[in-house]
């Protein structure tokens, strides 16, 4: 493990970027990364303010002979997705991420390593830091809580920023210019049920589905991964006729992230022990051939415990078991505009149930608005029919493509110059910002791009050496060949 990452080129990238991993900064922790922000702000004579949400605002002047150029906006996100693997001991509002070099990435300990968006934040303070960079008038907007609400998009107003373009560094695949992204909605699902003693001559296991990779429910949906609510109740459904009772169930974490792990406690009458530990290992083995290609670490085992003592109303446990295997999950539709796009999808991110409470958590998103209503609707028929409560919030809107973007044609033309090929055009299945700012202000011009990263969201998501420098160096092309007002 080679953790030298700030003698990487650009350097004044991986210096922000190794210091943001030393910074706790999980969504709804942020006040430490702002803090830092302004305190560079200060240290290099910056105009810089935290609006009413708590947002962060840099400004820096054009450089000279730069004046005459259209404003632009920097913008990315403070917060990470906090993930690690269970066996890893990581506090995220207090630990850094151990960030190390791994060949040609940049990855962490059994953490996420935050490069989803601290690569963005780096380099939009290497441009600030920098003196040999020719620019117009630049921004830099940085938001709070982009990962599970979106709270510093949906609470920026309008007037506050005056540049013209919106240049997001919030994608993940470097040579990719990104017009376009799906809008989203959480469903939540409420129920309350009796906690009765379990029946006598009970045999007690904790059922633990792991080592599933999981990932960003959005752009690696479409990888068709396993989900480990989806597999654990399929499991469960498939052994109703030998009176297994639940007494808690634990899966999951966040909606934005595909769950997996999921951890449930069962009692079992002891004369169909054995018959439970069989079936146990015959799903084990179904799963894995099922998902060989893409989880093949998965492991799903039955330990014997203490039987509990209390487990759910047989009723209720019922109702969950058929809501949770027949609710919708994965890629609904792919787009038929664009060829490799996801139009809609579900995320059926957490369940949890203990003390006479359950929930469970989706992130459904589409780039069409109709088929996101439709498949809101599904999913709450699905959890009303069981008699649960339930409730959509947190919609934001997707961002349509504008194909004739000038901004675009400088980048797409700048691209080729640089290296020798046109940039690919692309179209999100993630809730990027632009589509919140673009409604606040309607008159930005707006591209998203960025490094490569891979399995953002998740503990193996990492980030490729080589492409941080081609993105660097593709940004300040940009800010050297914006139009003039």
């Amino acid at each position: 493990m080679n953790k030298d990452i700030m003698g990487l080129n650009p350097q004044l990238v991986w210096k922000h970027f190794y210091a943001l991993t030393q910074i706790p900064r999980p969504s709804g922790h942020e006040e430490a990364s702002a803090q830092y922000v302004m305190d560079f702000a200060k240290e290099h004579g910056l105009e810089a303010f935290r609006d009413e949400v708590g947002n962060v605002i840099v400004r820096k002047p054009a450089t000279s002979g730069m004046e005459n150029r259209k404003g632009v906006v920097l913008q990315g996100h403070l917060d990470m997705v906090p993930q690690k693997n269970s066996d890893k001991a990581h506090d995220f509002e207090k630990d850094p991420i151990e960030a190390y070099i791994d060949g040609e990435w940049v990855t962490a300990n059994g953490t996420t390593l935050g490069a989803d968006n601290g690569m963005g934040l780096a380099a939009s303070l290497a441009v600030l830091e920098s003196k040999d960079i020719a620019h117009g008038p630049i921004e830099v907007l940085m938001t709070i809580d982009e990962e599970t609400g979106m709270t510093g998009a949906f609470g920026l107003k309008g007037g506050v920023l005056k540049g013209d373009i919106l240049l997001n560094l919030d994608s993940e695949d470097e040579g990719e210019l990104y017009v376009g992204c799906a809008g989203g909605t959480n469903a939540n699902v409420k129920f309350e049920y009796k906690e009765e003693a379990a029946p006598a001559g009970m045999v007690g296991y904790d059922l633990e589905i792991r080592g599933l990779k999981g990932g960003h429910s959005g752009m690696e949906i479409i990888l068709q991964r396993g989900n480990s609510n989806k597999l654990m109740f399929r499991f469960l459904y498939e052994v109703m006729d030998m009176d297994v009772r639940v007494s808690s169930v634990d899966g999951g974490s966040l909606r934005n992230a595909i769950p997996r792990e999921c951890f449930v406690k069962v009692a079992v009458p002891s004369a169909k022990a054995a018959g439970f530990e069989a079936k146990v290992k015959e799903f084990e083995a179904t799963f894995l051939s099922e998902l060989a290609l893409v989880d093949e670490n998965l492991t799903f085992k039955a330990i014997k415990c203490d039987a509990p003592t209390k487990v759910m109303d047989a009723d209720v446990q019922k109702k969950l078991t058929y809501a949770i295997y027949a609710c919708p999950n994965g890629v609904a539709r792919m787009s038929d505009s664009m060829v490799g796009l996801v139009e809609t999808s579900n995320n059926l991110a957490r369940v949890e149930v203990k003390g006479g409470e359950g929930k469970v958590l989706c992130l459904l998103r589409s780039s069409v608005d109709s088929a996101k209503l439709d498949l809101e609707n599904q999913i709450a028929s699905v959890f009303k029919l069981a008699g649960f409560e339930v409730w959509m919030d947190g919609q934001y809107p997707g961002w349509k493509p504008n194909l004739n973007s000038p901004i675009l044609t400088t980048m797409q033309e700048v691209y080729q110059k640089m290296y020798g090929k046109v940039p690919t055009i692309k179209a999100i299945h993630a809730g990027l910002e632009c589509g919140l700012l673009g409604g606040v202000y309607p008159n930005w011009d707006m591209i998203s791009f960025g490094p490569t990263i891979r399995y953002p969201h998740s503990p193996d998501e990492k980030v490729k050496i080589d492409t941080v420098e081609k993105f660097w160096n593709f940004l300040v092309e940009t800010l050297k060949n914006v139009p003039v007002k």
